[in-house]
C-alpha cells in the first residue's frame, strides 16, 4: 500500500510541476493577467476538471507561482550571503554579493520577477501564504546589517524628527535590535534596490544607461553606506558609529 501511495505522490508532484511549467510559459507569452487554467489544461492534454484537482482556481495557481518566485529569489540571496560569509568577506562585500545575485536572478528570470515585482494582476489579491516567502530577501539584508552592528558597529544615519514615530513603529515590526534610523534606511535601500532592477528589466534605462552593471554596483555600494555599513572610509559623514 505504501508503494502505491508513494507512486501516486510522485505522480502528483510531476503533474503539479508540469502545470507550473506550462503556466510560466504562458506568463512569458501572454502575461499574468491572461493566465488561464483552461489554456494550461489544453496545452498539457488534460481536461479542465482534472487540472482543478491540483489548482481549484486561477488565483490558486498564481499564488503557487508567486510563492515559487519569491522562494527562488530568496534562495539566491541566502546562498550569496552564505557564500560570502564563508569566505570571511567584510559586511559591505556581503551586501554587494547579495544584491548582485538578486539582480542576476531577476535578469535570468524576467517573467517571474515581473510577476512578483511588476504591475499587480487585475482581480488578484495575494493571500497570507505569500508573506513569508516575500520577506526572504529583506530578511537577508536585515540579518547582514544586524551582524555588522554586532561585529563592528554601524555609522548610524540621521533621522528627521517628523519620521521618528514611524521609524519606531517600523523598528518594532522589522528589527527591534537595530537603531530606528538604520531600519528606515534599510527600507529605503530595499525599495531603491528593486527600483534599480525594475528600471533595467522594464526598459526605463534604454537609451539612458549603457554600463548597467557598473551603475548597479555603484548604487548598491552607496546603499550599503546609507544603512551604516562601514567600509574603511570615514564614518563621520554618515552619522554616529555605535
Amino acid at each position: 500500500m505504501s508503494t502505491i501511495r508513494g507512486a501516486r505522490e510522485r505522480a502528483r508532484i510531476e503533474v503539479t510541476a508540469a502545470i507550473k511549467d506550462e503556466a510560466r510559459r504562458q506568463l512569458a507569452a501572454e502575461g499574468a493577467a491572461k493566465l488561464s487554467l483552461r489554456a494550461v489544461a489544453r496545452e498539457l492534454g488534460m481536461v479542465s476538471s482534472a487540472l482543478y484537482r491540483y489548482f481549484p482556481s486561477r488565483d490558486d495557481l498564481l499564488t503557487a507561482l508567486i510563492v515559487d518566485a519569491y522562494d527562488a529569489i530568496g534562495e539566491a540571496a541566502e546562498a550569496a550571503h552564505a557564500k560570502a560569509a564563508g569566505q570571511a568577506a567584510v559586511h559591505p562585500a556581503r551586501w554587494m554579493a547579495v544584491a548582485c545575485d538578486v539582480r542576476d536572478w531577476a535578469l535570468a528570470h524576467p517573467h517571474e520577477y515581473a510577476l512578483i515585482y511588476g504591475s499587480p494582476v487585475p482581480g488578484y489579491t495575494a493571500p497570507q501564504a505569500t508573506v513569508g516567502p516575500a520577506s526572504r530577501v529583506g530578511q537577508v539584508f536585515i540579518g547582514l546589517v544586524r551582524d555588522a552592528h554586532v561585529a563592528e558597529g554601524l555609522a548610524v544615519p540621521s533621522l528627521a524628527a517628523e519620521l521618528r514615530p514611524e521609524a519606531t513603529r517600523m523598528t518594532a515590526d522589522l528589527a527591534a535590535d537595530l537603531p530606528p534610523a538604520v531600519v528606515v534606511s534599510l527600507v529605503s535601500a530595499w525599495a531603491q534596490l528593486f527600483g534599480l532592477i525594475s528600471f533595467e528589466l522594464f526598459g526605463q534605462f534604454n537609451r539612458v544607461v549603457e554600463a548597467r552593471e557598473q551603475l548597479f554596483r555603484q548604487a548598491v555600494h552607496e546603499l550599503g553606506r546609507s544603512v551604516g555599513l562601514l567600509d574603511g572610509r570615514s564614518a563621520g559623514a554618515a552619522g554616529t558609529r555605535i
